[in-house]
């Protein structure tokens, strides 16, 4: 159905009466959450460098231009988070690297690495002993690659952004819709709690936000491992000049993605790209990461609100505001989904323990 579905053997099942079905959900149709969610974080770009050059992306530089953080600067960032009261270490990269950036896989080597995938091991490695859960975000991964890490991530992701075939993902290096379903796939058969989304503005259609929808909605009912979908808006940036989509688009979207997903997977809208009171009523119930520290460095335009911000959108709401970690609640208490190396640092006797079971108890300082 969908491309590239048959070249990674992805096996997703989208019917035409849910089609149908998702194209008639109007914000009317869905209920208000009855509390919103967000964490802190810390925002780790191990490299700008990535394979694609899509027409909407800041994130990634050109070749001679990316380099490589070092794993001093982890360590510092990371430092400079969890004093800050952060429980997440977002760590993201382009989609491989290492294929066309003669420089990254010069300095990889220097760091004793073969591949960007053994690099970010080490990098969640240094996170966890800095009292951050890290959350990795690699764009597309096999099996093996993202198997490497996910032992030492509380949670991962990667957007899913559309499942149709788009002149903005266009150019020598196309991005593949079937090749980011089998990395959905894979954090499925790995029993990783995976957050992914879709972008809105890229220039799919009606038709194509709600297959991509339903995709993820048949993926999660095969492994169980979506905890949240991202709605998330295209903005204008230095590369992207052909607007955001409307008030009225978002909110039939986000309806629509809460129509469609099951009741335990989260929506959420990024609070730094949209002003997020204008849908809260469309079944939005997370806020996202948002860093006390770092930048949002995919999209550097737009700040991270402040937790006051985010308290005025949940006090416009009328709901309570709510701290998480990076694995939603339901995950965490299950040896399924929750590796031998995380529970170590949920249970820890050790200020960084005490920080993750007070979020999780509800002690947190949402309410500061």
């Amino acid at each position: 159905m969908f491309p590239g579905v048959e070249e990674y053997g992805v096996d997703v099942r989208v019917a035409e009466r849910d089609v149908e079905r998702a194209l008639a959900v109007r914000p009317s149709d869905v209920e208000a959450a009855d509390e919103l969610s967000f964490a802190r974080n810390v925002f780790l770009p191990l490299t700008t460098a990535c394979r694609y050059t899509c027409t909407y992306c800041t994130y990634y530089d050109p070749p001679g231009q990316a380099s490589l953080m070092t794993p001093e600067e982890i360590r510092e960032t990371c430092r400079r988070g969890a004093d800050a009261g952060c429980t997440e270490a977002l760590f993201t990269f382009g989609d491989d690297p290492d294929d066309r950036y003669t420089e990254i896989h010069a300095e990889l080597a220097e760091l004793g690495h073969d591949s960007i995938h053994s690099y970010l091991r080490e990098a969640c490695e240094i996170a966890l002993e800095e009292g951050l859960l890290p959350h990795s975000n690699p764009g597309d991964q096999t099996y093996e690659e993202m198997a490497e890490v996910a032992d030492v991530n509380a949670s991962m992701g990667v957007m899913l952004e559309t499942t149709a075939e788009v002149q903005a993902h266009g150019g020598p290096r196309s991005k593949v819709p079937g090749q980011r379903l089998n990395t959905i796939a894979n954090a499925g058969k790995l029993d990783v709690p995976f957050t992914t989304g879709i972008l809105v503005g890229i220039g799919e259609t009606w038709r194509d936000r709600a297959e991509s929808l339903l995709a993820i909605r048949d993926l999660h009912e095969q492994y169980g491992h979506v905890q949240e979908v991202i709605v998330q808006p295209v903005s204008d940036n230095e590369r992207w000049h052909e607007g955001s989509p409307s008030l009225a688009t978002m909110r039939r979207v986000v309806a629509m993605a809460r129509d469609v997903l099951p009741e335990e997977v989260s929506v959420q809208v990024p609070p730094n790209l949209f002003d997020a009171r204008e849908v809260v009523d469309c079944g939005v119930d997370d806020l996202g990461g948002v860093s006390p520290v770092t930048d949002d460095h995919v999209n550097p335009d737009y700040a991270w609100p402040a937790l006051r911000e985010l308290k005025e959108v949940a006090e416009h709401a009328g709901v309570p505001l709510r701290e998480r970690l990076p694995t939603y609640e339901r995950f965490l208490d299950a040896e399924r989904w929750t590796s031998e190396r995380v529970r170590s640092a949920l249970e820890a006797d050790d200020e960084a323990g005490e920080r993750y079971r007070a979020v999780r108890s509800g002690a947190s300082r949402a309410a500061d």
